[in-house]
This record gives structure tokens, C-alpha cells and sequence, in this order.
């Protein structure tokens, strides 16, 4: 039954184990948010195509040294998934951006604002008409500059309708909702109707309401690695024990092809945060990136780093170890193992990074937002 009758007895074995079923459980779902965000947005522009490549290329020199280097079964099904992960999301930005390899700042272009005269209307034309030329799509004005408007071309009008880009098309997809599906109800809105009723904005989330969300997702997730740990203990537990002549130490062998691909795994593990956090550093913000898919990581490389550490070595005498073999034995295991423990820990700190950047800007644009309604 849960919770267990009986007192769990929590030694080195149980952390370690408890500590990477949750890093398991991270990072199952940390690629999630991040991809619910571009699909939200219909934008990847927060995120380093850059970062998303070098990771992919990790992942891939990840899976071979985890399959040479003889880890558990589990640790190459994730490699392969965190693959097929960093590939979707890959996808995303060619999607969003174009096929890309480079990082452009994309600011939003404020259009320019025209100081009104006695002879401005009072509402905008919606058909584009300004200063008596008429304007089409293409942005080229079909006028002899009298004053007097004329009418479009046909090409024109088939030249502007064709410019329409596919995120317009997916804007648009997506804005029909259920009324639309009326026969009463016109699929295209009336553009002037449009203009008159512009559309009402949705309530932003508050901090606390934002934090509380991301708190009840993350103890959720936490709490789902502590269940799959308790699972297998019990299955484990209906097992008969060993007799203590049979186990004995293990055999920490380095494989030089697994351990090569480990480092460099690793180092591309670290390379990959530097375009990310130089992205946000030239746009200013961290919007379009979700804090979650960061958090994600950071959880997960953490937990990953202490199921490595809480290690307890396993001697050849069951019943006692020799002096100094108990030592030799653990450090030969972190050596075995340095290359997954620099590369967890070192993406951990570079992930910090990320979070002063998101505080930091984000207390800038509100300084900002506070200084534009001050002056006005």
C-alpha cells in the first residue's frame, strides 16, 4: 500500500536511486514546455537555433559513449529520446525562423507616427488610402498624386493577395473558433468592423499566479520520479536476496572510444548555453523562452550529479572492506564518470545564467513600461 506500512530506510543506495528517478522524470518532460511555447507564440525567435544544433550534436556523441561506455539500459532510451527531442524542436525553429543556422535580433518595427493635421480623418481608411494614393499590398502606391484616388489593378490585387505569408495563413487557421462554424456567421471578419471593434486584450497571468504554476508542475513532476523509485524498490523487494558470497565488487573498466565521446559530449553540453545566453544578452529579454524548459534542466542535471556522487562502493569482501579499498573503489567510479559529471554540472551553471538574465531584463522592461506611462 502507499504510503508503505513500514519505515523506508533511506542509505546512500535509496538517495541515489530516489535522486535519479527524478532527473529521469525531468527530463522526460523538459523539452515539453519549450515546445508548447513556440507552438503558442507561432514564434522561435527567443530561441538560439545555435544552441538547439550543438545540443543535438551532444546528444548524438551522448549516445555513443553511453553505448561503449556500458551504462544502464534507461540512460541510452533517454539519450535517444533527449535526440529526438532537440529535433522536434529543431524543427520548430525552421519552421518559425527559416532554414537557418544564424541567430538574427528581430526587434518589433514601430510603424511611423504621423503627426495629425486639420486634414486627417478621424478614423483610419481601412482600404490603405493615404494622402490620396492608394496603397496595396505590395506597398507600392497606385496614384498620379492629385489627390484623387484609382482604383487597383487586377494584377495588383492578385500580386497582394499572393505576398500573403504562411504565418498569416496559420494566424488566421487558427483565430476561427466555434461561432465561425455557423452558417449564419461569415468566416472573414468585416475589416472596418475589425477596425471599430479592435480586438479586447486577454488578462495577463500575475508573478504569483505564474509561480504557483510553475511550482505545482514542477513538485508534480518531482513527486512522480519519487513514486517510480518506491515502485521499483517493491518490486525489487519481492525478490529473494542474494546469498553474500555472489556479490561481490564491481568491474570499472574506461573504455577509451565511450570515454572520448563522454568529453566531448560534454564540451559540446557547454558550448551549446554560450549563443543561447548571447541571443539574449543582444536582444534584451528572454521572451519567447520558457523558464520551465531551463528549470527542467537545472532539476535534472542536479539530481543527475548527486545519483552519480551518492555512490556507495561495493568491496570484494561483502562483509568488509580492506583499508583504502572502499576510497579507491569510489574514486575510480567518479573517474569513470567525470565526463557525464562535467557535463551536468558545468550546463548547471551556464543554466544559471539563463535565470540572471530573465530577472535582470525583465526588471528592466518593467522600468521601462513604468517610464512610458509615466510620460504619458
Amino acid at each position: 500500500m502507499f504510503p508503505p506500512s513500514q519505515g523506508l530506510r533511506l542509505d546512500i543506495d535509496a538517495i541515489s536511486q530516489i535522486c535519479g528517478s527524478v532527473s529521469i522524470a525531468c527530463w522526460i518532460v523538459v523539452f515539453s514546455p519549450q515546445i508548447i511555447e513556440n507552438w503558442r507564440r507561432s514564434s522561435a525567435d527567443g530561441l538560439s537555433v545555435v544552441f538547439i544544433t550543438v545540443w543535438l550534436l551532444g546528444d548524438f556523441f551522448n549516445i555513443f559513449g553511453a553505448v561503449l561506455q556500458g551504462v544502464l539500459p534507461t540512460m541510452i532510451i533517454l539519450a535517444v529520446y533527449y535526440t529526438f527531442a532537440d529535433i522536434v524542436l529543431l524543427l520548430q525553429c525552421f519552421w518559425y525562423k527559416g532554414f537557418t543556422l544564424s541567430d538574427e535580433v528581430r526587434k518589433p518595427t514601430d510603424e511611423p507616427v504621423v503627426a495629425p493635421s486639420e486634414e486627417s480623418p478621424l478614423l483610419p481608411d481601412p482600404r490603405g488610402h493615404t494622402n490620396g494614393t492608394y496603397t496595396n499590398g505590395l506597398g507600392h502606391g497606385n496614384g498620379n498624386g492629385n489627390g484623387y484616388n484609382t482604383p487597383p489593378r487586377i494584377s495588383d490585387i492578385d500580386r497582394r493577395h499572393s505576398s500573403h505569408s504562411q504565418g498569416s495563413f496559420r494566424e488566421r487557421f487558427l483565430s476561427i473558433d466555434g461561432t465561425h462554424l455557423s452558417p449564419v456567421t461569415p468566416l472573414h471578419q468585416d475589416p472596418i468592423q475589425a477596425i471599430r471593434q479592435p480586438p479586447r486584450p486577454q488578462p495577463a497571468q500575475s508573478t504569483l499566479q505564474t509561480v504557483l504554476f510553475n511550482l505545482g508542475i514542477i513538485v508534480l513532476v518531482c513527486a512522480s520520479g519519487v513514486f517510480g523509485w518506491w515502485l521499483s524498490t517493491r518490486r525489487e523487494a519481492q525478490r529473494p536476496a542474494p546469498p553474500p558470497e555472489q556479490t561481490g565488487a564491481e568491474t570499472l573498466e574506461f573504455n577509451t572510444w565511450g570515454q572520448l565521446s563522454g568529453y566531448i559530449c560534454a564540451l559540446l553540453y557547454l558550448g551549446s548555453r554560450i549563443p543561447q545566453l548571447l541571443l539574449n544578452y543582444r536582444r534584451k529579454s528572454t521572451e519567447g523562452i520558457s523558464m520551465l524548459f531551463f528549470l527542467f534542466a537545472c532539476i535534472g542535471n542536479m539530481t543527475y550529479v548527486l545519483s552519480i556522487v551518492a555512490y556507495k562502493p561495493v568491496c570484494r569482501d561483502a562483509r568488509r572492506c580492506a583499508g583504502g579499498e572502499a576510497v579507491a573503489i569510489y574514486w575510480r567510479y567518479i573517474a569513470v564518470n567525470a565526463s557525464w559529471l562535467l557535463g551536468s554540472f558545468g550546463t548547471l551553471l551556464l543554466d544559471a545564467g539563463v535565470f540572471v538574465q530573465y530577472f535582470l531584463y525583465r526588471v528592466e522592461e518593467g522600468s521601462d513600461d513604468e517610464e512610458e506611462d509615466g510620460g504619458l
